[in-house]
């Protein structure tokens, strides 16, 4: 067998298949598309292995379409991270049998399950995401950072703008703040990742469009944007004219930078990943003969996977990874 991590994972079977995971542009035999972030979806019009939901959601945040086919090679269960969001299973005709994360998270929430190890039976290789692979990176349990956001909205006497991926975070503070009994509102980028889940997983959304020119922010209100508007000049203007705070949610809001990078007022640790303890606790839940981590703290979580025993490598861009089982 052959793992290179080129455009996308790409893990070529004892036949020649080449099955390309969460590529820009794949050009393998079989696409697989875990879920609809845009670091994960392709640049145009694809045909690839994914949830309904996936191809729903990648369909409505891009111009061009994602359909969705099966795959009697692969087999999709839940990842945990984000709506829609699948690990791959890959079963190569030699009986070998990968396994990989695409990004993931088994903390269950709000209307998200938990990745469960246990679902993906036996596996040989796996290919797991290091986002948070590095110690350090420890979340607080998710209920009680729940408690800390609705304790601070309920205590806050002004407008807040709340930032998070516009697929994930995004529909997590919708729902929170109208808990804590805020008028809620959002941009478009949000309603239309809202739309799909809505319609598939019957998930509700107590919601309205934000319109500058109609709206005028008051203390009860909270205004959900996506995480990468943040530093926008409008923001700025929106907080001086308003007294709005403004807070960031994240798994990186575990260190201090990550509030002075976003000029937050407040931050909490709501992440949609696997923290470090969490990565290391599915590595021995699945017991694989192999590993290989891919995207972000790939060589440290490499190391540490070593050093507890296990066969370990950090998956470099044009590097080939060969075994034989």
């Amino acid at each position: 067998m052959t793992i290179r991590l080129r455009d996308g994972v790409e893990i070529t079977l004892s036949d020649g298949t080449r099955v390309v995971c969460d590529a820009d542009d794949p050009d393998g035999d079989v696409a697989v598309v875990t879920h609809a972030h845009g670091d994960h979806l392709p640049d145009g019009e694809l045909t690839a292995v994914c949830s309904p939901l996936t191809a729903a959601l990648g369909t409505a945040r891009r111009e061009d379409p994602l359909h969705r086919t099966t795959d009697d090679r692969v087999t999709l269960i839940p990842a945990g991270h984000v709506a829609g969001s699948r690990v791959a299973l890959v079963t190569d005709p030699d009986g070998t049998r990968y396994c990989y994360t695409g990004d993931t998270s088994p903390r269950s929430r709000d209307y998200l399950d938990g990745f469960d190890p246990a679902a993906a039976g036996d596996v040989d290789v796996l290919v797991t995401e290091s986002t948070y692979g590095a110690p350090g990176y420890e979340f607080p349990p998710h209920d009680a950072v729940v408690k800390e956001i609705l304790t601070w909205l309920a205590e806050t006497d002004a407008p807040v703008l709340l930032f998070g991926y516009a697929l994930g975070r995004a529909q997590t503070l919708q729902r929170l703040a109208a808990r804590a009994g805020r008028r809620v509102l959002t941009t478009q980028a949000v309603l239309r990742v809202n739309d799909p889940i809505t319609d598939q997983l019957g998930v509700s959304f107590d919601v309205t469009e934000y319109d500058s020119a109609t709206h005028d922010l008051g203390p009860d209100d909270a205004l959900v944007l996506p995480l990468t508007s943040a530093r926008a000049d409008w923001i700025d203007t929106l907080r001086d004219q308003t007294g709005a705070l403004a807070a960031g949610f994240s798994g990186w809001a575990v260190k201090d930078s990550f509030r002075f990078r976003g000029d937050y007022d407040a931050v909490f640790p709501l992440s949609d990943h696997a923290d470090f303890a969490e990565l290391c606790s599915l590595v021995e839940a699945l017991d694989p003969a192999r590993v290989y981590t891919q995207h972000g703290e790939t060589t440290t979580l490499a190391t540490h996977l070593t050093r507890r025993g296990y066969d370990a490598t950090a998956l470099r861009p044009g590097q080939s990874t060969l075994g034989e089982f």
